[in-house]
Parts: C-alpha cells; sequence; structure tokens
C-alpha cells in the first residue's frame, strides 16, 4: 500500500466532472488523485507549489554552498567586483 501525502483523495474521474469544485473543497490543501485506487498525481494549489519550488531552489543552492566549503577563497573588494 502506497503513502498518500494528502488528507483529501479523489478519484480521477470524479476530477473531471468538476475539478474547480475540487479545488475549492480542498480549502488549499493538497488532494490525491487517485486511478485504480493508487495515487498517480497530486493537486496543490498554485501559492502552495510556487512555495515548494523555492524551497527546493534554497536546498539546491545550500547543497551548493556545502559542496564548496572546502575550496580555497579569495578575497576581493567591492572595487575590484
Amino acid at each position: 500500500m502506497q503513502t498518500l501525502f494528502a488528507s483529501a483523495a479523489i478519484s480521477i474521474s470524479e476530477l473531471k466532472k468538476n475539478p474547480s469544485a475540487v479545488i475549492g473543497a480542498a480549502e488549499g490543501a493538497p488532494v490525491a488523485v487517485l486511478v485504480h485506487n493508487k495515487p498517480t498525481a497530486y493537486l496543490v494549489p498554485a501559492e502552495t507549489f510556487q512555495l515548494m519550488m523555492e524551497q527546493l531552489e534554497d536546498a539546491e543552492l545550500a547543497a551548493l554552498v556545502r559542496s564548496r566549503e572546502k575550496e580555497r577563497s579569495v578575497k576581493v573588494t567591492l572595487d575590484e567586483l
């Protein structure tokens, strides 16, 4: 059995009938979309998706910083930039 990362779930056929109603009823929470009773997608509000993308970008940048921690640093002044 797969873990659902949402407190609400809907079948794809129900979603097709009235997607706007599903989005409204979710009240900003993610909704698992099921096909043959298995989660195949998650429906999340645009604002939540944007926040998720920002957090992923921050995590990628943090990983890049950590990977460069042992590199030799070079001091420069603002005028040199």
